[in-house]
């Protein structure tokens, strides 16, 4: 299907069936995901896939009991950097001269910029950083469209407990956004036949000519 006709069919599914999502069609998602644009390149963040069923059980009440978390054909979980260090820079910048066959010397136009992030507070950082993890929650969410798979972002959930659960301060992350993916319950979503509303064109954007 076109991307206009993927976004007009998907929404916010508020309940799941159950159906697992076909691998190659995670692995398109995921891709998608994987390619989604943040500053320098650098991804300051970490995509967590999770489908233990188990786990989920336990995340639910962290999520208000939100039924799509355990109706989900998987959770993503996207956990920012708590902060910018040297050594993840200095990982990136190896990776960059690895991949092109060129020196780390030659990245200095890459390398400075970044590394002047590293004279701002660790807070602005992870803000700066968190912005980042919207983009490819974005990406997600067009890709889930297009390969006629629901998805749900969610915000409503207790980021400190999630983060203790899955030991995200010891991997240096923290909890940001998740995102459902499966397929809609119909017969129990009461969203899922009402008219999408979005503010009017002349209202939601301005044209400079």
């Amino acid at each position: 299907m076109s991307i206009i006709t993927a976004l007009n069919w998907r929404y916010a599914a508020k309940r799941m069936n159950g159906t697992k999502v076909p691998k190659a069609k995670m692995d398109v998602i995921m891709e998608a995901m994987s390619l989604a644009p943040s500053s320098f390149g650098l991804q300051p963040y970490s995509i967590l896939i999770i489908e233990n069923e188990a786990l989920l059980r336990r995340i639910k009440p962290i999520a208000n009991m939100q039924p799509q978390i355990t109706e989900a054909s998987s959770l993503i979980v996207f956990a920012t950097w708590d902060k910018i260090t040297q050594e993840r820079i200095n990982a990136y910048i190896t990776q960059i001269a690895k991949e092109r066959n060129i020196s780390e010397d030659s990245l200095l136009s890459l390398r400075n910029p970044i590394e002047a992030q590293l004279n701002n507070s660790d807070e602005d950082n992870f803000i700066w950083n968190s912005k980042q993890v919207y983009i490819a929650l974005g990406f997600g969410l067009v890709a889930a469209a297009e390969e006629g798979v629901d998805s749900t972002p969610m915000e409503g959930f207790n980021k400190e407990q999630l983060d203790e659960l899955l030991f995200l301060k010891d991997k240096g992350l923290r909890s940001t956004v998740l995102m459902a993916l499966g397929y809609r319950d119909t017969p129990n979503d009461y969203l899922v036949n009402l008219k999408k509303i979005r503010r009017v064109n002349d209202k939601l954007f301005a044209i400079y000519q």
